[in-house]
């Protein structure tokens, strides 16, 4: 394996994506509200395909104004349906996630035809090519991406922690959240513009179906290890980081013990996220199936 500068910031794209995606889905977890990052991720394409139509360019203001303006509608849209709907909110979730990802599938087949987009980029991403984009920063050439995600991950993690206590509390406790003065509804909106804004900043580099893993992922694997909201957060970014720089690494050298050449990184990552999931769904000390087997069979007093 020949380990160049270009697997380097690869790695640093896929961990700076992954952080971004794991420190707001914390709360998505907490909030038992996995499935609406799942939706957001879809249902922003329009948004996206929007931007792209009206301003002709992959300008990253245009499409974040547009991914957090439909990630948004996509959380009120399904607040209406559950409630004036009396429809129970996974499938409000579900009705209004696939109806917007058809809506923006048929946008960007539209406006492929016009400017610069590739349909497949948006789902499966192009991690690969990010250190061919460069940009200079302080006399260094620095991938655009990197850049991009960076502030996010910045943006996301200056937010969290100047609502930390609001954030826990109304993930916990909505109602004694609204009592004591910290609107949950707000707290709501803000999470779910925190997740899209996300979701388009790691669309390039690391595709839709991508960012729904990193999102969920590492802080169900955190939570697996233990129970303390900030704990959870440090071992989820840490699961992401990880997930980033294994999934790289295998996808160097994984696809040649099989006879491939290469494989997608992005998918590598995603995948090398749900093997750190499973390490700690058995191991856990407290919730671990090995833990549970050895607590059974002490209970039964075998020998």
């Amino acid at each position: 394996m020949n380990w160049t500068s270009f697997d380097t910031w690869i790695v640093i794209t896929g961990s700076l994506c992954a952080l971004a995606c794991a420190l707001p889905g914390c709360f998505l977890v907490l909030r038992k509200m996995s499935m609406m990052g799942d939706a957001i991720s879809h249902a922003v394409l329009p948004g996206l395909a929007v931007a792209f139509m009206i301003t002709g360019s992959r300008a990253s203001s245009a499409m974040f104004i547009g991914a957090a303006i439909v990630g948004v509608l996509t959380a009120v849209f399904t607040q209406w349906i559950s409630k004036f709907g009396n429809v129970d909110r996974g499938a409000a979730m579900g009705i209004v996630f696939t109806t917007m990802f058809a809506l923006g599938l048929i946008l960007i087949v539209q406006a492929a035809d016009h400017v610069d987009l590739d349909p497949g980029c948006v789902l499966y991403g192009a991690i690969e090519l990010t250190p061919l984009d460069l940009v200079s920063v302080g006399g260094y050439q620095v991938p655009r991406t990197v850049i991009v995600v960076g502030a996010v991950m910045l943006l996301n993690l200056v937010l969290i922690v100047a609502f930390f206590k609001e954030l826990r509390l109304s993930a916990f406790d909505a109602p004694l959240s609204d009592t004591l003065g910290f609107s949950s509804q707000f707290l709501h909106y803000l999470l779910m513009t925190m997740v899209a804004v996300t979701t388009v900043a790691a669309f390039e580099a690391v595709g839709s179906i991508i960012v729904i893993a990193m999102l969920i992922v590492p802080p169900a694997a955190a939570l697996l290890l233990t129970r303390r909201l900030v704990p959870v957060m440090f071992l989820s970014a840490l699961v992401a980081v990880l997930a980033a720089t294994l999934g790289h690494v295998g996808a160097l050298t994984v696809p040649k013990w099989f006879g491939f050449e290469t494989t997608s990184t992005s998918g590598m990552m995603a995948t090398a996220a749900g093997f750190l999931f499973a390490l700690a769904w058995l191991f856990s000390p407290s919730d671990g199936l090995v833990a549970r087997w050895l607590h059974r069979h002490r209970s039964s007093g075998a020998p």
